[in-house]
């Protein structure tokens, strides 16, 4: 289980709604992408922590994981940057970076809360 902290939601962020989309960043992230994205803080360093199968939670919305983008993990580990796609549809094609879970309701969320990825 991995648990990371949101430290800032930038301003673009809400716009992602419509589509579904969450993109998480580190903390290192150029300020141009914290503006469109959730920054986090990871309590240890993930380690193939993108299973699916696999759950997520933030808030108090929890989702199973459906798909896992050849380079997901890789990118959550060495930069804490994932595309979150929220679907019902699961046939939809996945970017390398990204992972799909179901169902597709959008999360709430808010500056401070935890997002849990488990196995």
């Amino acid at each position: 289980m991995i648990k990371t902290k949101i430290t800032e939601i930038g301003p673009i962020v809400p716009e992602f709604k419509e589509e579904n989309l969450l993109i998480l960043f580190g903390s290192a992230a150029p300020p141009e992408l914290k503006d469109i994205s959730i920054v986090h803080e990871m309590e240890r360093q993930p380690d193939q922590a993108l299973v699916e199968g696999g759950t997520l939670e933030i808030g108090n919305n929890v989702y199973r994981i459906e798909k896992v983008g050849a380079l997901a993990n890789k990118n959550f580990e060495e930069l804490g940057h994932l595309s979150i796609y929220f679907k019902d549809d699961t046939s939809v094609e996945l970017l390398p970076g990204a992972i799909l879970v179901t169902p597709g309701v959008y999360p709430t969320f808010e500056k401070d809360d935890e997002i849990v990825f488990g196995k």
